[in-house]
């Protein structure tokens, strides 16, 4: 029996040998008949003026000649403007005809964020606050884009886009409770001041380290892209935070997942200290664009209503298209980067007394105005007036408010405390109690 069941095993291994050679005979066989006619195709007389490029990867001619491309083959991208400096329209055809109440709702928002931020900008020198950024310089590329976007478009932007945040109907007392971080504060103390975001207000909550909002943005421009809901992604950042590697992934995500999302580049002269000629060799961001499959406008961003038109057709196009848009708004970054910079060290303030005297935002849009007899010397004064008074009342009453219960810093990451939370809950309590006349406890919410 013992010697049966062997030879049937070994039969067993010779057929299954059989077989397998078989099927390797056949695929052979296969092959040299595909080589065959593949020959047979290529000894084709061929006519190589109309041979076509058959890679994957691209698509362009063959050429004949060696040749580099020269980095300026899109040789200085031109400047889309409506207005020139003078707030006169250069294109009528272009001219957004937007009514007067809108037209001075952008001037107001425009110079009650000016207004903001010189009075925040000194309460930091006087040591009440931490930290501040300002926006000088940078107003119209915010009114302009927010203003050209649904509300129920999602915001992420960089930390100068206060005025986006503003136009969608933030208010001053929120400014003033996250910068103060008390107990008013969305954010419950936890965030450095201008870190501002807002759920009510599709505004995401702004991270300091660049670039990061760039493929998150990507991700949720898809994620709105499959709910088919008609919203756009707008992510804001500057021609510095492009040079980041997490700009490369953000600009080839939304490409290549077809995102309705538009990328709006503040090209405003400055990476911190960094001047554009060390930061990049190419033209600009908007060159960048074609690459990597984006559309892509470069607009004048000292001028509101380009920035609005852009805005406008770029959302208009993103949700009917399902395709990213790149625009890069030129202007100029008039203050200094933030409270912990002091620019006179790499810039002159001839440079700086320009910007601010012969090519500001405001200014500009002021001068439309007055063109059409919508603004005069009196609006002019009692608006400075109202906005100025605005602001210092609810810089007041963020000052007097008592800063967040301490209890807070351990909530909102669980829905339950975990033991490891508990325990560092109680060691800051004993630190606190243990040396109680180094924290003011009384300036704190209970």
């Amino acid at each position: 029996m013992a010697v049966a069941r062997c030879v049937k095993k070994l039969y067993g291994v010779g057929l299954n040998a059989i077989r397998q050679n078989a099927a390797l005979k056949a695929t052979t066989v296969l092959q040299q008949r595909t080589f065959r006619l593949n020959a047979a195709l290529f000894e084709q007389p061929l006519d190589s003026s109309a041979d076509k490029p058959q890679f994957p990867g691209a698509s362009a001619e063959f050429i004949d000649h060696l040749e580099f491309i020269q980095p300026n083959v899109i040789s200085g991208i031109p400047i889309y403007r409506v207005m020139d400096r003078q707030g006169q329209i250069i294109n009528p055809s272009e001219d957004p005809q937007l009514p007067k109440e809108m037209v001075l709702n952008f001037y107001q928002k425009m110079t009650l964020l000016n207004t903001m931020d010189r009075i925040l900008y000194e309460s930091q020198r006087q040591g009440r606050i931490s930290f501040y950024m300002t926006n000088y310089g940078e107003e119209g590329t915010h009114i302009g884009s927010a203003a050209a976007l649904d509300p129920q478009d999602l915001v992420f932007g960089q930390y100068r886009e206060a005025g986006v945040l503003m136009y969608r109907g933030f208010p001053l007392d929120l400014f003033m409770a996250q910068c103060y971080a008390n107990a008013d504060d969305l954010h419950k103390g936890r965030q450095m001041p201008v870190h501002y975001g807002s759920k009510d207000l599709n505004f995401i909550s702004i991270s300091s380290p660049l670039a990061t909002q760039l493929p998150q943005a990507a991700g949720a421009a898809y994620a709105l892209k499959r709910e088919n809901s008609n919203r756009i992604v707008i992510c804001y950042f500057g021609e510095g935070a492009a040079s980041e590697g997490d700009a490369h992934a953000g600009f080839n995500f939304s490409a290549t997942l077809e995102c309705p999302l538009i990328f709006f580049c503040r090209n405003n002269g400055y990476a911190i200290s960094t001047p554009t000629h060390e930061q990049y060799r190419g033209d600009g961001i908007a060159a960048r664009g074609p690459g990597y499959g984006l559309m892509s406008i470069r607009v004048d961003g000292n001028d509101v209503f380009a920035v609005y038109n852009a805005t406008k057709e770029a959302r208009r196009r993103a949700v009917a298209e399902n395709q990213p848009f790149l625009i890069e708004a030129m202007t100029y970054r008039i203050g200094h980067h933030s409270t912990s910079d002091d620019s006179s060290a790499y810039r002159s303030v001839d440079e700086v007394n320009y910007w601010d005297k012969q090519d500001h935002p405001i200014s500009r849009l002021r001068h439309y105005m007055t063109a059409k007899g919508w603004w005069g010397e009196d609006e002019e004064r009692a608006w400075r007036k109202q906005s100025r008074k605005l602001v210092m009342e609810a810089f007041e009453k963020a000052e007097k408010r008592l800063k967040p219960d301490p209890n807070l810093l351990f909530t909102d990451v669980y829905s339950e405390m975990t033991p490891n939370l508990n325990k560092q809950k109680e060691a800051m309590w004993r630190h606190v109690q243990q040396y109680k006349e180094h924290y003011p406890l009384d300036l704190y919410e209970k």
